[in-house]
């Protein structure tokens, strides 16, 4: 899947000012993680973890 299709979204925490940020779009098997300020289109570099994965780094 490339990146422009996917939903990408960040925490209501983030401010608008850029900064560092992440963001993260999900998908049933494939939580994936991105740097905010890089460009959103197909060459963003991102990287995918498993929603386990994701759900325990939250919880630590």
């Amino acid at each position: 899947m490339s990146s422009t299709a996917l939903r990408w979204f960040k925490s209501s925490y983030s401010g608008d000012e850029g900064g560092n940020c992440v963001e993260v779009a999900t998908e049933p098997t494939t939580i994936h993680i991105r740097d905010s300020k890089t460009p959103p289109d197909d060459t963003t570099p991102h990287i995918t973890v498993a929603p386990s994965a994701w759900t325990a780094f939250l919880a630590w």
